[in-house]
């Protein structure tokens, strides 16, 4: 049997660092993405990180299937406020330089805050661990948003009844979704609608896109790199003929959201 739940994830700053970035300014990822995720519901676990080279850590073994969805709290128009903090690192082992003090600058999250949702199989030993300790609070590793001093923190921790969610009329998915159309001049094939139909607060505002190339899982030995899909996070109204993907499911909760897992 599925169960769903769902927690509020929080942290003070986050640096989820992009790999491709070095010199001047390390950056960072705007929205929280599967690998990071997984790697904070393992340290809930208490599984194993990175320890030897050519080998994925256990949480990764353990929890790479796991489905998740992630829909970012407080946040404008799908950003989050950055900064960038320079200190040092005077060790002597991060730099060759005279002196060995490498100076770095990093682009930080400021507040950052997501709702995660975790689908998971109630006959699964692991999946059930999954539940009791985030329904529990319980930790057996302090979870971090990025590196280990950017220390996070969840609350409103559930359980939620959901459906699986096939499109029948015009709908808006609520969380961030894999989307494979192409964008033409500002619609994905015209399958937008900017259009809202209701008059809450929340469909009055004026509709937003959000875009961007996230890691979703790891590609294999030897690197370990990370294998990228285009997600999107928007509160206009679709077309119920319009489907981000072709195989990732999405759910609809007894609030009425949407969200698509992953």
């Amino acid at each position: 049997m599925e169960t769903l739940i769902s927690f509020d994830l929080r942290g003070d700053f986050g640096m989820l660092k992009k790999p491709d970035t070095n010199e001047p300014v390390y950056l960072t990822f705007n929205m929280l993405h599967k690998p990071a995720l997984l790697g904070i519901i393992g340290a809930i676990l208490g599984l194993k990180g990175f320890e030897k080279q050519k080998e994925l850590p256990e949480y990764y073994q353990k929890l790479e299937n796991l489905k998740i969805g992630i829909k970012p709290l407080n946040h404008d128009n799908g950003n989050f406020s950055k900064t960038v903090i320079k200190y040092n690192n005077g060790t002597g082992m991060a730099s060759e330089e005279k002196g060995g003090n490498l100076i770095i600058a990093e682009q930080t999250l400021v507040n950052p805050a997501f709702q995660c949702y975790v689908l998971l199989d109630s006959e699964n030993e692991t999946h059930n661990k999954i539940k009791a300790k985030i329904l529990s609070y319980s930790s057996e590793f302090i979870p971090y948003l990025g590196k280990n001093d950017c220390s996070v923190w969840w609350e409103n921790a559930e359980e939620l009844r959901f459906e699986f969610y096939t499109p029948n009329d015009s709908f808006t998915i609520n969380s961030l979704f894999v989307k494979e159309k192409k964008i033409k001049g500002g619609e994905i094939e015209q399958m937008f609608s900017l259009h809202n139909p209701t008059n809450s607060p929340e469909q009055s505002k004026l509709p937003y896109m959000y875009f961007e190339r996230l890691p979703i899982s790891y590609i294999g030995a030897p690197l370990f790199q990370y294998d990228y899909k285009n997600f999107a996070f928007t509160n206009a109204t679709l077309k119920a003929e319009y489907r981000p993907t072709s195989d990732l499911p999405l759910l609809k909760l007894e609030n009425g959201d949407i969200i698509q897992v992953f």
